[in-house]
């Protein structure tokens, strides 16, 4: 094996990627209860992005590797840990595994804690599964452990052309939802509609009307949304009486305030959603919702959109793509 490899290292922080360098590093040895593992590609979150300006709640010490989610294979085992509890099946040599973790898949290789990697659904190739485990569980947390979504619901998905809103649509058209997709980019609503066959809004033409035209003056049930500012102002004036206002991110930059009169008129609630955070506090249900998402691909339910591949020497630009907002799908880094 190589002693050094190519990775993305993030030395110091600022809002132009001008701290981050592709330079070599050496390939780290797995310790007691880890594996190394050699990457075949890492998804781009923007988590990711964030963390290169310090701009998100955890902030790794410099220099550091970004990347929270990639795939690969085990290619070397550390020392078992005494007492330790086995992986059920156990992961050995060769097994393709799920990494996911706070930094480091953006190279070559990587080390990860045994407890923390998962087998790799077999339907996914390495580029869907890089892509797959952050958006679906998020979608997963939100709709079925949070939001309660119900068949027969009208779901109204924003960000819906992004890959935690298209895990989301995905999601809820197997629940049995009525979907409407939202975003701002015609070319990208019409695509998601040509693969997901879900009906789309402009955000440009107007939210609140639109839905409340299309659910004849209803309102949405179930609303996703992990964009906030303008997007949330509109959804509080189309939610449906009893609905549930997803909160789960704000990539519209804004936090938005809200009038508390309008959740007590209109009897709707605010519902908060931290996937990650939700298998901490709870780490049964988390267990089940990892056990329900590599089902649900299985299944062929989630299968990640890949609108964008880069190579290890462009991951730069992948960053780049994302912070510009020309995403579709998912940014994935494929690694050879």
């Amino acid at each position: 094996m190589t002693n050094s490899c190519l990775a993305l290292v993030c030395h110091t922080l600022s809002d132009d990627l001008s701290g981050v360098s592709l330079e070599r590093i050496a390939v780290p040895s797995p310790g007691p209860g880890q594996a190394l593992v050699q990457i075949a590609a890492a998804s781009v979150n923007f988590p990711d992005l964030l963390m290169t300006r310090g701009g998100y709640q955890f902030k790794p010490a410099l220099p550091f590797v970004p990347g929270l989610e990639a795939a690969g294979r085990i290619v070397a085992l550390g020392e078992a840990l005494p007492d330790a509890p086995t992986a059920a099946p156990p992961l050995r040599l060769g097994d393709r595994v799920l990494v996911h973790g706070k930094t480091g898949g953006f190279a070559q290789y990587a080390c990860a804690a045994l407890d923390a990697l998962r087998p790799t659904p077999s339907a996914l190739d390495d580029a869907q599964a890089a892509a797959f485990q952050a958006a679906a569980t998020t979608a997963y947390v939100a709709l079925v452990r949070r939001g309660a979504l119900q068949a027969g619901e009208t779901l109204l998905v924003h960000g819906a052309t992004g890959g935690v809103g298209w895990a989301a649509v995905q999601l809820g058209k197997h629940l049995g939802a009525r979907v409407i997709a939202t975003g701002s980019r015609p070319d990208k609503l019409a695509r998601l509609r040509e693969i997901e066959g879900v009906e789309t809004i402009d955000l440009g033409a107007g939210l609140r009307d639109q839905v409340l035209e299309m659910t004849g003056g209803r309102g949405a049930d179930l609303i996703f949304d992990p964009v906030g500012g303008d997007v949330f102002d509109a959804s509080v004036r189309c939610i449906a009486w009893g609905g549930r206002l997803l909160v789960v991110g704000f990539a519209a930059g804004r936090i938005p305030q809200l009038a508390m009169n309008l959740p007590l008129i209109k009897g709707f609630s605010i519902v908060g959603v931290r996937a990650g955070e939700y298998g901490r506090r709870d780490p049964v249900r988390g267990a089940q919702n990892l056990q329900a998402i590599d089902a649900l691909a299985e299944a062929g339910v989630f299968r990640p959109y890949i609108g964008t591949r880069f190579a290890l020497t462009e991951a730069l630009e992948a960053l780049a793509v994302l912070a510009r907002r020309e995403v579709l799908g998912k940014v994935v880094i494929e690694m050879t």
